[in-house]
């Protein structure tokens, strides 16, 4: 333990040199993004005190779709009147981190992302920098629990950070007429605010969490406007300054910014843009979106609800079938992204059943074809009409394309246009079964089984010589 403890402290001092601004080369980035590409799938949480809420105020639903973390705004209801119903519900019980973490790993997500703090400005760490977070209220920390129980099963982590904060008697609301917030339009309760005593205490509550729990993987930031962003609002270049000189490996998305130059076009969760300048952070969030054509040469990755809400709602039915996430998860894949796919967990820090079954069904799916997905690139060709593909290189200078196939072929021809590459052999990756092959008119013609294996996707393995060339189609 000592000798791993001191590789990672030798290893991040390393980074810390390499980490002054525009001293990473691209060779380094694309080793410290490395394990992220790879992965192609997570696990995001949303978690705290509107999960005990559960959709429901003053014995009333809210609604029955959307997001159920937004509850204060909906409601508009004042900090110390939110408090006061929401704290007597959030009761999180012993070993949840651990049910998380297991359900995870189960699942095939290599990655964690849960929230510290979300809008509200409850924060789940046991925080110095003031008392509406668990240490103070719950005398736990909530954020050790979990990352002790994700690295116990080999997860990585990530924290999502909230820099709009509900609570904070000093976060300066009317600086923005975009940013969302349940007072607004409303005068400050306390007269006068001084925003920035409001960001010395976002850089304190930063500071502790990439501080005290060791190795942090992911930091995920939430949001800015674009009427408040950037350096103005948040002073964002100096907290990304602070988080890498705490995590020098660290991997930022791009939500301290909302400009062009950072990925986006707009103030709608579809507003991305297929750009980004390294400064902003490392990859594009996409939210409740796949990218129709992904985005060659960006990371990015899809962050999605398993219903509608992204905090737990008693209320929200509009469960996603297995299938339908198994697809988005291929989809996402190849085109060279990441599946962030959130959990809401209740008050108590378990898991909705809905939630559960569907992530057991994804991992019995991924531990049959996550060679699929695990350290994939996009695919070489533009459209498939029956599928997706992925692609993998092999030793030897093979390349392996994986078809992911959504619809079964009546006459059981699969053809794959344009490929112009010498062909090697073809077999289901699921159990091995050798599929017929063949060159037909300047395309490929795989024969496949009569019975479809696996109505969620069926995976070919298609080994073939060298690099994917394909044939432009025809106009």
């Amino acid at each position: 333990m000592k000798n791993r403890i001191l590789a990672w402290t030798l290893a991040s001092l390393a980074l810390v040199a390499q980490m002054a601004p525009g001293a990473e080369t691209s060779s380094q980035r694309d080793d410290r993004m490395g394990w992220w590409r790879e992965a192609r799938f997570g696990m995001f949480v949303h978690w705290g005190l509107y999960s005990g809420l559960a959709g429901t105020w003053e014995g009333k639903p809210v609604g029955t779709r959307g997001g159920m973390e937004w509850i204060q705004n909906h409601v508009k209801a004042d900090t110390e009147t939110y408090a006061k119903a929401a704290i007597p519900l959030f009761k999180p019980k012993p070993g949840f981190a651990r049910e998380w973490a297991r359900l995870a790993k189960q699942a095939g997500c290599r990655y964690l992302v849960f929230t510290t703090k979300h809008h509200e400005g409850f924060a789940l760490h046991d925080s110095g920098a003031g008392d509406y977070d668990a240490g103070s209220v719950l005398h736990r920390d909530l954020v050790k629990e979990i990352v002790e129980a994700a690295r116990a099963e080999g997860v990585r982590i990530g924290f999502y950070h909230s820099v709009i904060d509900w609570h904070h008697d000093q976060y300066a609301y009317a600086l923005s007429k975009q940013l969302p917030h349940p007072l607004k339009g409303r005068p400050y309760p306390n007269a006068e605010r001084d925003h920035n005593r409001y960001l010395e205490y976002l850089r304190q509550q930063v500071n502790e969490l990439t501080s005290n729990y060791g190795r942090v993987d992911v930091l995920w930031w939430d949001y800015s406007a674009q009427d408040f962003q950037g350096d103005e609002a948040w002073h964002a270049f100096d907290l990304m300054k602070l988080v890498r000189a705490k995590q020098p490996a660290i991997i930022m998305n791009n939500r301290l910014f909302r400009s062009r130059e950072a990925g986006w076009a707009s103030m709608g969760t579809e507003g991305y843009l297929p750009q980004l300048d390294p400064k902003y952070g490392d990859f594009i969030t996409p939210e409740q979106h796949i990218p129709a054509t992904g985005m060659p040469g960006v990371d990015w990755e899809t962050c999605m609800t398993m219903n509608t809400t992204w905090g737990y709602s008693a209320h929200d039915h509009a469960w996603k079938s297995d299938r339908e996430m198994i697809r988005n998860l291929i989809d996402i894949a190849s085109k060279g992204g990441n599946y962030l796919l959130n959990i809401g967990p209740k008050g108590d820090g378990s898991v909705p059943e809905e939630s559960i079954k569907s992530l057991q069904s994804i991992g019995a799916w991924m531990r049959a074809n996550g060679e699929s997905i695990y350290g994939t690139t996009a695919s070489p060709f533009e459209k498939l009409s029956w599928g997706r593909c992925t692609q993998k290189k092999l030793a030897g200078g093979k390349t392996r394309l994986y078809l992911h196939v959504f619809d079964w072929p009546a006459d059981g021809r699969l053809v794959l246009p344009g490929l112009e590459n010498k062909l090697r052999r073809a077999s289901l990756l699921d159990g091995g079964q050798k599929v017929k092959v063949k060159n037909e008119n300047q395309r490929i013609a795989l024969t496949l089984p009569a019975r479809n294996p696996d109505p969620n996707a069926t995976v070919i393995a298609l080994d073939i010589s060298g690099s994917p060339k394909v044939a432009a189609p025809d106009p």
